[in-house]
């Protein structure tokens, strides 16, 4: 994992991470980028991470945070284990556009944390998106509800190190294996994404829409097979790939269909596949 950052403080002092149109016809554009900048990112105490809205979301909902399942406070969930309703209170740095920390938002519940299939966890926060807009000026990162796309350019924004990572979506992984955990379908970054310890949890922002489609979460460091802090590819034949120094994140386009009317999440709604409890 691109651990937390005490853990990869402790490893550190342990080791010494088609045709062209014709001449008449005015020649279409690509779309223009995005500016991806540090605005609606949070860091931790230990980890990064995002404000984060849903399409349907409004408003008035209570703001919801999302980083990684293993930036948990309460420690990393265990293989098969879904964690939902628990009491927190937890503070997230908000950062503006040039990264600059604003103010502090507080969490009153993890609303849903697992290291299964995934590596999330999302926060319930004390406040609303209006709310934050109107004092900070600063709206949430919109969570992309469909698959990425391979080849897509995107940066990797870390609110701990106050850093952004550039490359292109390399790939997917049919499983990714770290340890004790198995995720599905992660995202492998082209090798310009050399994240470390701390951005855990950044989101991974599409370049081109501005949207969230994957949380930042880990990478191979000493080019060991399937051992924590360096995961291995498994293919759906069963055939292991090893790529020392490259790095992964989890998809988040299947987190909206979970979550309803008000933010509430409602893990038996249609099209809801994420573990559960």
């Amino acid at each position: 994992m691109n651990k937390p950052l005490l853990a990869a403080l402790s490893s550190l002092a342990i080791a010494g991470v088609g045709a062209a149109p014709a001449v008449a016809a005015p020649q279409a554009k690509a779309a223009a980028a995005v500016t991806v900048n540090f605005a609606g990112t949070v860091s931790l105490s230990n980890c990064s991470g995002s404000v984060i809205r849903f399409p349907n979301s409004a408003d008035t909902d209570p703001a919801l945070v999302l980083t990684n399942g293993h930036c948990l406070e309460t420690g990393f969930p265990a293989p098969g284990q879904v964690i939902t309703g628990q009491s927190s209170s937890r503070s997230f740095g908000l950062l503006n556009a040039s990264g600059s920390r604003v103010g502090t938002l507080r969490a009153n519940q993890v609303v849903y944390s697992t290291m299964t299939d995934t590596d999330v966890t999302i926060y319930r926060t004390t406040t609303t998106y209006a709310a934050i807009r109107s004092t900070y000026g600063i709206s949430p990162l919109t969570v992309q509800d469909t698959h990425p796309t391979a080849g897509t350019a995107i940066k990797v924004v870390s609110g701990y190190w106050k850093r952004t990572y550039s490359c292109n979506i390399d790939g997917f992984v049919y499983r990714l294996k770290e340890g004790d955990w198995t995720w599905k379908d992660s995202v492998r970054y082209t090798s310009a994404c050399n994240t470390i310890g701390g951005t855990s949890g950044s989101p991974v922002i599409d370049t081109n829409t501005g949207k969230v489609v994957a949380v930042n979460n880990t990478g191979n460091e000493d080019g060991q097979r399937c051992t924590e802090n360096n995961p291995c590819e498994v293919d759906a034949s069963g055939n292991v790939t090893v790529r020392q120094g490259i790095n992964y994140a989890e998809e988040t386009y299947l987190i909206p269909a979970c979550f309803t009317t008000g933010n509430r999440l409602d893990l038996s709604a249609a099209g809801c596949v994420l573990p559960k409890p």
